[in-house]
């Protein structure tokens, strides 16, 4: 290898490999990625991800787009593997892309603390109003990490990523 690849430039071209079903978010948005080492003797980068959901049926085409995209802007060999040590939740979405969330229509979860308890997805603020005279219509929605509410202000339906510990 010519040049030294550096975690900061890994994690730069992170930031352009988007979540396909919320294609506004990043898999770093999302807090997906879980460990990034170099090995610069063998020129290749292993990167950890989560899946937001276990039974997520994007996680392959993520892999792929995390190792495409990574290995086309730095120009080294990429591995993705799934870290089973670390468990997804919602509160590893940063407060930038809750904001990107409920910009694209979508509510962002709530912060769990503790327990996490059904009545925390029943007065949902709505992304496109802002009104808490909400209710769950749904706890499922287009996608697994999704619930249906409806807004008793604004009269829109909209989906919520749900919160998860």
């Amino acid at each position: 290898m010519g040049q030294t690849i550096s975690i900061a430039a890994v994690y730069q071209a992170l930031e352009s490999v988007m979540d396909p079903e919320i294609p506004v978010l990043s898999v770093l948005d999302l807090g997906m990625i879980t460990d990034v080492s170099i090995d610069q003797t063998a020129d290749v980068v292993h990167i950890r991800m989560i899946p937001t959901f276990a039974a997520c049926p994007a996680v392959s085409y993520i892999q792929n787009n995390i190792k495409t995209t990574v290995e086309k802007e730095l120009g080294i060999a990429v591995t993705v593997e799934i870290d089973k040590q670390v468990h997804w939740e919602s509160n590893r979405i940063t407060p930038a892309a809750k904001e990107k969330l409920k910009n694209f229509g979508i509510a962002p979860p709530q912060v769990v603390e503790g327990e996490m308890k059904a009545e925390i997805m029943l007065h949902t603020p709505c992304p496109h109003c802002s009104s808490e005279y909400t209710y769950l219509r749904s706890p499922f929605g287009s996608t697994l990490c999704r619930a249906i509410h409806f807004c008793k202000s604004c009269g829109q339906v909209f989906e919520q990523f749900k919160p998860l510990e």
